[in-house]
């Protein structure tokens, strides 16, 4: 082998070279189209590929159906505890409107930052998710989803699809107005055709229920909420119910406003960061709030770009920035979780790690100059 190849070869092995193959990850996975939106039968033949090359990161659960009787199934992003201890949670879920699509875009490119900072073996991620497990579900409202993939006639439904109660001719229920949080007291409607119907009870929808039963029968492992939507550029926090306040708003203002700030660092986009009636409008029933009565501590809507251009009709052309600042963004927020749960193992800087991945470069290049004048290449 020449020694301009040994030095490539051994770079790879570092880790500082982004080659899928030699770093055991399926060139399916990169050749797959991050800056594009993706039908829901795309993004189920991506998931299997996800899981299938990723078998010691990775694995998938389908845990409930929808109205029409289609999977909702989520991947899990998890490394064995060193000490055996039984690990936290954090929950990610896109697409519970259906018209949002940037949503699904970021959950995906969000699952693509995770494989790629584990294939380079990065300290900081390793760290986290020996401690945390990570729940992503790409597309919640599936039926709605593929609904809104159909025509230019419903490019912009945001509900499910279930059947409309009695003597309504409307199909479909805002699923973020259906979860078991003030549910039906503000922000909401009781007209089965209005975009914000609630539904006849809390958690009547499947996918609602889904999430209610797999939450919430866990709710002492997981320590953050999150839930992807779009658009207005916001961090919102509980609670939508104008009387209610969050027991630890402070904290979640100030959060919140940190990663509002490191997302602004990328391209300059502002994010305003508050409760909804704050920035935004009341409302009830959200699987935000839901989360946080529920006991999780830390609970956010991120409302991705823009700020009403384009709104839900985004183009593709502002996918790659618009995951970018909210993946710095949730990463922002999901470091200072890691770091407040476990105060006596926090994760290195990104500078130290930085620091790290340049001394095994030299220590590589060493090694590589010293073979050549061995004679051993």
């Amino acid at each position: 082998m020449p020694s301009s190849g040994l030095l490539v070869f051994l770079l790879v092995l570092h880790g500082n070279l982004k080659f899928s193959l030699t770093l055991g990850v399926s060139e399916k996975l990169w050749n797959y189209n991050y800056t594009r939106y993706h039908p829901m039968d795309e993004i189920s033949s991506w998931m299997d590929s996800v899981e299938e090359q990723n078998p010691k990161l990775v694995t998938s659960l389908v845990y409930g159906q929808t109205f029409e009787k289609r999977d909702i199934k989520l991947l899990k992003f998890g490394l064995p505890d060193p000490g055996g201890l039984e690990k936290k949670a954090v929950w990610v879920d896109c697409g519970i409107h259906a018209r949002e699509w940037i949503a699904p875009a970021f959950c995906q490119w969000f699952v693509k930052e995770i494989l790629q900072s584990y294939n380079e073996s990065d300290v900081r991620l390793t760290k986290f998710l020996q401690k945390i497990d990570l729940y992503v579900t790409p597309v919640l409202n599936v039926d709605g989803y593929m609904f809104s993939w159909t025509n230019q006639s419903t490019r912009l439904w945001r509900k499910s699809r279930s059947l409309p109660p009695q003597g309504c001719g409307c199909h479909g229920v805002d699923l973020n107005r259906n979860f078991n949080a003030n549910w039906g007291t503000v922000g909401v409607s009781t007209d089965c055709c209005s975009n914000t119907y609630c539904g006849v009870s809390p958690a009547s929808e499947p996918e609602a229920k889904a999430v209610t039963d797999f939450v919430g029968t866990r709710v002492d492992q997981f320590l953050c909420y999150l839930t992807i939507h779009s658009s207005g550029q916001l961090i919102l926090l509980p609670y939508g119910h104008p009387q209610i306040t969050a027991p630890n708003y402070d904290e979640l203002v100030s959060v919140g406003k940190a990663a509002a700030s490191e997302m602004k660092k990328l391209y300059g986009m502002e994010y305003r960061v508050g409760t909804s009636p704050q920035i935004l409008y009341a409302n009830s029933g959200s699987s935000r709030d839901w989360a946080r009565l529920l006991g999780i501590p830390f609970s956010y809507t991120f409302e991705l770009r823009d700020k009403g251009e384009f709104g839900h009709l985004l183009p593709e052309d502002q996918i790659k920035p618009a995951c970018e600042e909210a993946y710095v963004g949730v990463t922002s927020i999901l470091s200072y979780v890691y770091d407040k749960n476990f105060p006596n193992d926090k994760l290195p800087t990104a500078a130290a790690t930085a620091c790290v991945h340049a001394t095994g470069l030299i220590v590589m290049t060493t090694l590589a100059t010293l073979l050549v004048t061995l004679g051993f290449v």
